[in-house]
């Protein structure tokens, strides 16, 4: 039972994990119906910049709490830039061009950033400090939960509850839900099409950097091709739950991430990636929509 336990709480952790970079595909398409396969990138390059603003700081001698919380911000704004930019670069010129240009575009944004992380920082891996300090009052639970993938589980919670009200009680919110039903109607009653799709992007990427800031502390190494690997679990996660649904993505993240721990756990960790990928393909077959999403009639 302890076993199960563990297997299960790890999986938890995992599945929050995959939810913070899950959640940014998830809004990106429900606004534009857009796979942004350079998310996964935003997310690398908030864990590179949360490592040198962290890095700085602990040689000026700050503390533990100030360098995280700094390290975040930094990330966040940082990685918000960056997605501006990318929608802007590679997605907005291609909105009224076929689909297979914009996926094409994302798919050479993602190799862009790629190298261009490569050639600016290094292609071996690099130590990323814990910046999430043990918490005294936790230790006696410790053997079953660490202080950081508690802080992992917090966060994520937060994080989709911070999504959930911005959309659902949100001047920008109710926008972006209309852009989603409707993009004419929605230009027709005066609603700034690229500035809610601007801020789709900025939102996204922001919590892919909370993500990429907590999983580096968490794992305690980076490197330039941990976006792509994290990217692929979390489109598998947003798709699994119903991707364009905020709680289908978490849904999606943590049955992704409790079927490797259970699976890694009482069968092999060799086939790991093999069985999650198993499982879509199997949840799709009967539930094409994923989980938690609505099959839609196309209109002819």
């Amino acid at each position: 039972m302890e076993y199960f336990l563990e297997l299960f709480l790890s999986g938890l952790t995992r599945g929050s994990i995959y939810a913070l970079i899950a959640l940014g595909y998830t809004m990106v398409y429900g606004i534009v119906e857009l796979i942004n396969f350079a998310h996964g990138e935003i997310y690398m390059i908030g864990a590179f910049t949360a490592l040198i603003v962290a890095s700085v700081l602990s040689l000026l001698g700050w503390n533990q709490i100030a360098i995280l919380l700094i390290a975040m911000v930094a990330a966040v704004v940082y990685s918000a830039c960056y997605g501006w930019t990318v929608e802007k670069i590679a997605y907005k010129p291609l909105r009224t061009a076929p689909r297979l240009s914009a996926l094409i575009s994302a798919i050479g944004m993602s190799l862009f950033l790629q190298n261009y992380v490569l050639l600016a920082q290094t292609s071996d891996f690099l130590p990323f400090p814990s910046l999430i300090p043990d918490w005294a009052f936790w230790e006696p639970y410790a053997h079953i939960i660490t202080t950081p993938e508690l802080v992992i589980l917090i966060v994520t919670t937060l994080v989709m509850i911070g999504l959930t009200f911005l959309i659902q009680f949100t001047r920008i919110g109710k926008a972006m839900r209309a852009v989603a039903q409707d993009k004419t109607m929605a230009m027709l009653t005066g609603i700034d099409i690229n500035r809610v799709i601007s801020v789709t992007f900025i939102v996204g990427s922001a919590t892919a950097a909370i993500g990429g800031v907590l999983i580096a502390s968490h794992v305690g190494q980076i490197n330039f091709y941990i976006g792509f690997i994290a990217g692929i679990k979390a489109f598998v996660a947003a798709v699994l739950g119903g991707i364009g649904s905020i709680p289908g993505a978490v849904l999606g993240s943590l049955v992704l991430g409790w079927t490797e721990s259970f699976f890694t756990g009482y069968v092999s960790s060799d086939y790991e990636d093999v069985f999650a990928f198993v499982f879509l393909v199997v949840i799709l077959i009967f539930r094409p929509a994923g989980i938690l999403g609505r099959s839609e009639t196309q209109k002819v």
